[in-house]
């Protein structure tokens, strides 16, 4: 069944882009009058089942997740949501780079407008994109005939994420006539309620708009704006928590989530999670969403700093306490969390190809992404964590611009790495994909706030809890007569290492003020850069990204907005 979806995708663009979203879907029926399905499951993609029972309920709701939001439509650089949609979001945070010759413009998101090399020579060492993002790529290739070609970039997350949506709204339609429990029901309404606030704001915090959609197979023309996104996220995670909150027979739930999550992601973190465990989750995420979607500037050491012409407002020391409460209540050390992971056949992602950290995992002579120098360099010397880097493999030199690299990702699992996270490997079933929250990220999230909020010692523990969780071997910070400044440059060290691969590189970069341009108050400093051959190590970097992207043109050119739609076009731009 999978490969007839790749097959089928391009015959498909040319229909409105939510409506091929739905198809994901209408694929698994067989025949309506029937009410069968052909329900695309993890473990065997052919399986087969009337959905009129808990296994198949449990079947058409797993399927609708982690094949058709995690993967349909994903069929050309890599083969799933965390290899193309997650590569831009670490392209653009500047973990990574693109090789040459690479597609889906890869080797152009993560180019900056400008950097200077050598600041104090900058005659010779200021590269200048002659094609800048936001105009020359982001606008130019946002059209429908460039999504036919693998050129544009903004296709693909809104493709993944509408037809995660619509795979929850049909669950949650079919749900009533299923002879379940009440808990079991519950646990399935929890399902679709946390995967769509997960889908929402994935949309809100990367689009500019986006649609609200209740039912399923429906076309909404009206477009809200990110904002009212993230809001509609926020409703339907406190609608899981709300439900979750309801089950009183434990056993109950237990059996259902073990059904609900693909038996190849049971392990380790990826355990069923108690529904107290899942609950912390969900909180995590409420922070991630208010964190992420606000500007905490913090450039170039000045914790003052402010961004003009920024499509978001800045937290508020209100926002900062509700990240406090909170993630009080989030994610705890061991508790369990949604995973993804590799099986030998019939996997939801490929384990070579199918995520960021697979296609790294191998020299940086033969590797689509390329080990960034601005994320190692976040590792102090004497981290522990980087043994997970080489530079055994000699030096990638790419065009002039920010890929070239001297690091190669060791594959973890090869390389016999143990006490700390494998942060790339190709072996089956060994790389652990966070798809959401994490206790790392929760305590990093409590961390900034406390910074912001005047408590660093408490900030400098928690920093300290993570890197000693992660192994890093470093002193700790806890005792040190701190700035907020300093305290600050551990906090944003500490969240693009120990996060590195989790699709957040970018939203962190944005919301700290970097990626704005230098003439707004935005801009890099101190980087690791290789130019013309040399390694300089306080490099300045412009990088002007649109903040946050159009809707894709396959969307509004087949489905005109309505009168009363926001703007689909960032106006900042």
């Amino acid at each position: 069944m999978k490969k007839i979806q790749l097959n089928l995708n391009k015959q498909l663009r040319r229909y409105n882009l939510y409506f091929l979203a739905v198809v994901s879907l209408l694929m698994l029926l067989s025949s309506s009058c029937k009410k069968k399905l052909e329900v695309q499951n993890p473990n065997d993609p052919t399986f087969g089942v009337n959905v009129n029972s808990e296994s198949g309920i449990a079947a058409y709701a797993k399927g609708g997740i982690y094949w058709n939001g995690l993967n349909y439509g994903d069929g050309w650089l890599g083969d799933s949501y965390f290899s193309l949609p997650w590569g831009y979001h670490e392209l653009m945070g500047d973990a990574i780079g693109g090789g040459q010759g690479s597609n889906n413009q890869t080797t152009t998101m993560g180019v900056p407008d400008k950097f200077v090399a050598d600041p104090a020579n900058p005659g010779t060492t200021t590269f200048t994109n002659p094609s800048p993002q936001a105009l020359g790529i982001i606008r130019s290739f946002n059209t429908s005939a460039a999504t036919s070609n693998g050129n544009n970039a903004l296709y693909y997350e809104w493709v993944n994420m509408y037809a995660m949506i619509n795979a929850c709204n049909q669950t949650l339609e079919v749900l009533g006539s299923i002879p379940l429990s009440a808990d079991k029901a519950n646990t399935v309404k929890a399902w679709c309620y946390w995967w769509k606030g997960f889908a929402y704001a994935q949309i809100g915090t990367i689009y500019y708009a986006g649609l609200i959609v209740d039912q399923s197979s429906i076309i909404v023309s009206k477009f809200e704006k990110q904002s009212d996104i993230i809001a509609e996220s926020n409703k339907n995670l406190n609608l899981a928590s709300t439900t979750l909150n309801a089950i009183s027979n434990p056993g109950d739930y237990s059996v259902m989530i073990s059904e609900l999550i693909p038996q190849q992601c049971q392990v380790g973190l990826g355990l069923p999670l108690s529904s107290t465990q899942w609950i912390h989750t969900i909180n995590t995420m409420l922070a991630r969403n208010i964190l992420l979607n606000h500007l905490a500037p913090f450039v170039n050491g000045n914790t003052a700093a402010t961004i003009n012409k920024a499509s978001i407002p800045a937290m508020s020391t209100a926002d900062w306490q509700q990240v406090i409460s909170l993630c009080n209540n989030g994610v705890k050390q061991g508790d369990y969390v949604f995973t993804g992971r590799t099986s030998a056949s019939y996997s939801f992602f490929h384990p070579n190809w199918g995520s960021v950290a697979s296609m790294l995992a191998a020299s940086n002579q033969t590797t689509t992404y390329k080990l960034g120098e601005r994320l190692v360099q976040q590792f102090k010397p004497g981290d522990a964590r980087r043994a997970n880097f080489t530079t055994a493999n000699g030096t990638f030199f790419g065009d002039a611009n920010t890929n070239s690299t001297r690091y190669s990702l060791l594959d973890g699992v090869t390389a016999g790495l143990t006490g700390i996270p494998i942060l790339g490997t190709r072996q089956v079933g060994k790389l652990e994909i966070y798809i959401g929250p994490t206790y790392e990220e929760n305590q990093l999230m409590l961390a900034e706030a406390n910074i912001r909020t005047g408590t660093i010692p408490a900030a400098l523990t928690l920093i300290d809890q993570v890197r000693a969780y992660q192994g890093a071997g470093v002193p700790a910070l806890s005792g040190s007569p701190l700035t907020t400044s300093q305290a600050l440059n551990e906090l944003t060290m500490e969240r693009l290492a120990a996060l590195a691969f989790r699709g957040l590189s970018y939203y962190d970069i944005r919301r700290w003020g970097w990626t704005y341009s230098i003439a707004n108050g935005g801009g890099r400093y101190g980087c690791t850069l290789l130019f013309g051959g040399n390694v300089y190590t306080n490099a300045t970097i412009d990088y002007n990204y649109m903040d946050y992207w159009d809707v894709p043109a396959d969307e509004i050119d087949k489905n005109t907005p309505s009168d009363d739609s926001a703007p689909v076009k960032n106006t900042n731009w």
